[in-house]
């Protein structure tokens, strides 16, 4: 009733270098009302959104500690969830209580204290407890360990991840929830696959949720298997269209097929599922297994989710349907800021690149590579190498040049960094194409297939003569993401 928490937060943390100081992140208006060590209070300063906590000695590298933080007040209510962040107080149509929290980009300390810094998770996972009336009931990620009845209308629900979990993806959903579980026999054995959602959608749920099945068969078979075997998949009906919370995806997508019952991609293959289960999901791979360590490479996340579901359409509706829907989504591109934004100062990269732009780079490499088996190997490789880690976009982009036995450097520097569209300039005398890579950064060496011939421009002009069956009728593969310039 009145959009007030109140909680606290035992933070473990490993002392890496002796100090006696330590920073705590908590958005205003929210407030840090006391903070424990030892069962001693500890004082502390602010400073915006920033608290300073200072211990009465140096603390020794390598020990683990614990501070408890208490805080309350009124946070930020979220405008525009998901992507405006904060608190969601809606209410269902019944008109009942129905909350949750979306804070990817915003930040985690938008509603409970935290170190607030990508890079860095909760090695060991995190507990969640969430006091709720009895008429209500409260999901978070992992696994439900405990409901307690206080004796006093009030119940609390506690839920345990196992594995380790980015700050933004502890989310607490409450609401008129009902739930039913199912397995799935994956590539680690049995996985509980459980789904809440709100008690009047619970038939017409039962029937859309089916598509977890074909996706998780999709992705393991692209990408390895789901990360958090340990913490189950869960798929949580929200008041806003989604989210890839860890272990316990936000679905809003009103039990319709695309995105709310569009196309992104305008070729219609993206009508055969739905949007927010095939993405969002995609993200426990891309974004939760393997986390940025800076949001300037949010793309790490997003190009290769965004690019998952080219590679569910493929997987059920083939190759042709894969390229279309890819070829789609090139319409959104805008190239107005490099999708890579700026490192240290937790700002999310601007505009919608980092989905399309990054995306159809990726089919890019993949057409070069023209090796499927390869290809696979590597989306596999990187969710068997970085597995649980945060990375640098430098670490991905080696390992992908690394397994493809190909320097793509000059071409992740070309559609990640700068805002231009490579030109290849050509000219055709007879059987002889002449061609060059304009508008480029230097060294840029992308293969091009012409026709049925592959051909490997530089910035010098080169040549090469074709097959005389190719005449006039000269076409550049329209799955490589260039522009082409008769001369």
């Amino acid at each position: 009733e009145t959009r007030h928490t109140s909680g606290s937060n035992a933070i473990r943390f490993r002392v890496i270098k002796r100090g006696d100081n330590m920073q705590i992140d908590l958005q205003e208006p929210l407030n840090i009302r006391s903070i424990t060590w030892m069962n001693k209070p500890l004082p502390f300063t602010r400073d915006s959104n920033a608290y300073f906590v200072h211990f009465p000695k140096k603390l020794k590298p390598g020990n683990t500690e614990t501070v408890l933080v208490n805080f309350e007040g009124f946070p930020k209510v979220a405008a525009r969830a998901p992507w405006d962040g904060g608190w969601v107080f809606a209410k269902d149509k019944l008109g009942r209580p129905w909350m949750t929290v979306a804070c990817e980009g915003t930040g985690a300390s938008v509603w409970y204290p935290c170190k607030d810094y990508l890079g860095d998770e909760p090695d060991l996972g995190a507990s969640l407890s969430i006091d709720v009336p009895d008429s209500l009931v409260a999901v978070a990620n992992g696994r439900q360990k405990e409901k307690k009845s206080n004796g006093d209308g009030t119940s609390t629900y506690t839920w345990q991840v196992l594995n380790p979990i980015n700050n933004y993806n502890i989310i607490p959903y409450i609401g008129k929830y009902v739930t039913w579980h199912t397995d799935y026999m994956g590539e680690k054995g049995k996985l509980d696959c459980d789904f809440w959602v709100i008690d009047y959608n619970l038939d017409k749920a039962k029937i859309q949720f089916l598509g977890v099945d074909s996706m998780l068969r999709c992705f393991e078979f692209w990408m390895g298997p789901y990360p958090f075997y340990e913490d189950g998949y869960k798929l949580v009906e929200s008041p806003h269209l989604g989210m890839e919370h860890q272990s316990a995806i936000a679905y809003g997508n009103k039990f319709r097929q695309g995105y709310e019952g569009s196309d992104l991609s305008g070729s219609g293959w993206g009508l055969k599922w739905d949007f927010i289960i095939v993405h969002e999901s995609g993200h426990e791979w891309f974004g939760n297994n393997i986390t940025a360590k800076d949001i300037a490479d949010e793309w790490i996340h997003e190009s290769f989710t965004n690019y998952s579901e080219t590679l569910y359409t493929g997987y059920y509706f083939g190759k042709e349907a894969a390229d279309e829907y890819n070829f789609g989504t090139r319409k959104r591109i805008q190239n107005l800021t490099p999708i890579v934004g700026y490192y240290g100062v937790n700002k999310e990269p601007e505009g919608t690149d980092e989905y399309y732009k990054g995306g159809n780079m990726l089919h890019t490499i993949r057409q070069a590579i023209n090796n499927d088996s390869i290809f696979r190997k590597i989306w596999r490789g990187l969710n068997e190498k970085f597995y649980h880690q945060t990375v640098t976009a430098r670490q991905i982009e080696t390992y992908i040049s690394q397994q493809a036995n190909f320097d793509f450097a000059s071409v992740f520097e070309q559609y990640l960094r700068t805002t231009q569209i490579p030109v290849l300039a050509y000219h055709l005398a007879g059987d002889t194409l002449r061609y060059q890579w304009t508008n480029c950064v230097s060294g840029f060496n992308l293969p091009v297939k012409v026709n049925e011939t592959w051909i490997k421009p530089t910035q010098e002009w080169q040549s090469k003569i074709l097959p005389s069956t190719v005449g006039a009728n000269i076409h550049f593969d329209r799955n490589m993401y260039f522009d082409s310039r008769l001369q």
